[in-house]
């Protein structure tokens, strides 16, 4: 992990919380448990204004391309729940993958349990895509 905890925004660790803390009840056991294991890694994220975080980590709204174990690349967008729309690849942070890469950075790898198992995703991109002050946070 290049900055050796997760990586989060001030205003999005206070929502992600939020949200976490009301979604505690997922409705399928794989994804409460890649809920937990972000909850748990809140526990040590180092928490930053806005103007100090770094452009390679993900946050809400940043398009993401990882590569999964298998050679297979995806690039998505995570975003807000109410803001997912499969379609065009936004991802909701409370989705498996979502949780994964909430936090990390470019060129870091993450090993999470997703629906098929544990799988080591590796970061190889982080674009931003718009800034927090623009995110609609509602629940």
């Amino acid at each position: 992990m290049k900055y050796g905890s997760l990586i989060l925004e001030k205003k999005e660790y206070v929502y992600l919380k939020r949200i976490l803390n009301i979604s505690g009840y997922a409705e399928d056991h794989e994804r409460q448990e890649c809920l937990m294991k972000l909850f748990e890694e809140l526990k040590s994220a180092h928490i930053l204004n806005n103007d100090q975080m770094p452009d390679d980590v993900v946050r809400f709204n940043s398009t993401v391309t990882v590569a999964y174990e298998n050679g297979v690349k995806k690039t998505v967008q995570v975003v807000i729940p109410s803001e997912r729309d499969f379609r065009n690849n936004k991802i909701s942070v409370l989705t498996p993958l979502g949780s994964a890469l909430i936090g990390y950075s470019k060129d870091d790898s993450v090993i999470w349990s997703f629906p098929q198992g544990n799988e080591e995703i590796h970061i190889s991109e982080v674009k931003q895509e718009r800034e927090l002050d623009k995110t609609n946070f509602s629940i």
